[in-house]
């Protein structure tokens, strides 16, 4: 792999994550999520974050990957999961008992939140090649319904397979839907 100049490194990876701030706020706000589309990912700006990210940008995958390869571990990953609520790791604690990881259950704001996430983050990563059954894939040939827990797994791919059957504009008057009943009520069946 080249080594790419710090400044192109530097606003390169600004870009990125300013473009995919961007996507995800227009996600979400169609969403109903207004002030989780505004708060979205600020901590990336913060200097742990970003200055991780600039160090290994690359441009089409995360620089959270990159480092972890480098390094064997993130501290811009392990900052990051910490302070934002759509990632499912912020919702997994240790069971001292089973020895084992107890996934919480996510609260919807933030599952749909995570879909917004995804979706963006596949259109930043795939560019042209993006479609709609991009964050679903991504979801089903990953690991990370492995670690979330059996319905915070089962709750991601149902919203991001109703965006696959279904197409952008209806998947996020869905979500809307569902965020407004579960505003009500803080129940919700999906």
């Amino acid at each position: 792999m080249k080594k790419e100049s710090y400044l192109y490194r530097f606003f390169g990876h600004l870009s990125t994550i300013t473009k995919h701030k961007f996507e995800v706020t227009k996600l979400c706000f169609k969403s109903g999520l207004i002030k989780q589309g505004i708060l979205h990912d600020l901590s990336k700006y913060s200097p742990i974050e970003f200055f991780s990210g600039v160090k290994y940008f690359q441009g089409y995958r995360s620089p959270i990957d990159a480092e972890k390869e480098d390094k064997g571990y993130s501290l811009a990953w392990l900052h990051h999961k910490g302070r934002n609520k759509h990632h499912y790791e912020y919702w997994i604690d240790k069971d001292y008992e089973k020895l084992n990881n107890l996934a919480l259950e996510m609260p919807l704001n933030y599952l749909l939140e995570a879909a917004c996430d995804k979706i963006a983050a596949s259109k930043i990563y795939n560019k042209k090649n993006y479609t709609d059954s991009s964050p679903y894939n991504f979801l089903v040939n990953g690991k990370d319904q492995i670690f979330m827990g059996k319905e915070n797994a089962r709750r991601h791919m149902h919203l991001l397979k109703y965006l696959k059957d279904n197409g952008e504009e209806k998947a996020l008057k869905y979500y809307k839907s569902l965020y407004k009943k579960w505003k009500k009520d803080k129940k919700f069946n999906i």
